[in-house]
């Protein structure tokens, strides 16, 4: 499926939950490794927040960019953020969605307000 680049630069994206290692396989307990690198990968969740709209998103990181200072609350970047078209059928019911992943999640600032009183 094609991976499609998400611009974050006129986003707030908030950390609503905590990096947890991303599951492969719930019965065996089996943590998800980058096909690529073999790295293990991570989910976090954020709330993206542009132009009025918000959105609960998750998101997966390889482990290596989890960036030390994530707050929970506090505002994040994403490099490399990207959303990819997924389905299948499971239990004979066809699911879809889009699977969110970044190169790196770090502390950022608040965007600045403009016309704010001071």
């Amino acid at each position: 499926m094609r991976t499609i680049r998400v611009e974050t630069s006129g986003a707030t994206i908030l950390l609503t939950e905590a990096p947890e290692p991303k599951v492969r396989d719930r019965q065996t307990g089996e943590i998800a490794k980058d096909a690529k690198s073999g790295e293990a990968l991570m989910t976090i969740g954020v709330v993206y927040i542009e132009d009025g709209e918000s959105s609960l998103i998750k998101v997966t990181v390889p482990e290596g960019g989890i960036s030390e200072g994530l707050t929970l609350g506090a505002p994040v970047s994403l490099p490399g953020l990207v959303a990819r078209p997924w389905e299948s059928v499971f239990n004979g019911q066809q699911r879809h969605g889009i699977a969110y992943r970044a190169a790196a999640v770090a502390p950022a600032a608040f965007p600045a307000v403009t016309g704010a009183a001071a």
